[in-house]
């Protein structure tokens, strides 16, 4: 099943891999790369809300100064 969306390889030592293929399983899901991609989305809205989180206490400190 071909796809027009963009690709690219990311190379993981075993810890890694398995790590990922146990999150695979555990969440049924059907690939690697599905997996994979769950993982990248959740790590990025997590990076976000700790960027929000840090900007707004950043925002406070300097409030009170």
């Amino acid at each position: 099943m071909p796809t027009e969306k963009p690709r690219y390889t990311v190379i993981v030592d075993d810890e890694l891999l398995k790590r990922i293929d146990d999150f695979r399983f555990e969440n049924r899901y059907p690939s690697r790369s599905a997996a994979t991609l769950e993982l990248i989305r959740l790590g990025l809205e997590q990076l976000e809300k700790n960027q929000a989180k840090e900007a707004k206490s950043t925002e406070n400190a300097d409030s009170r100064d």
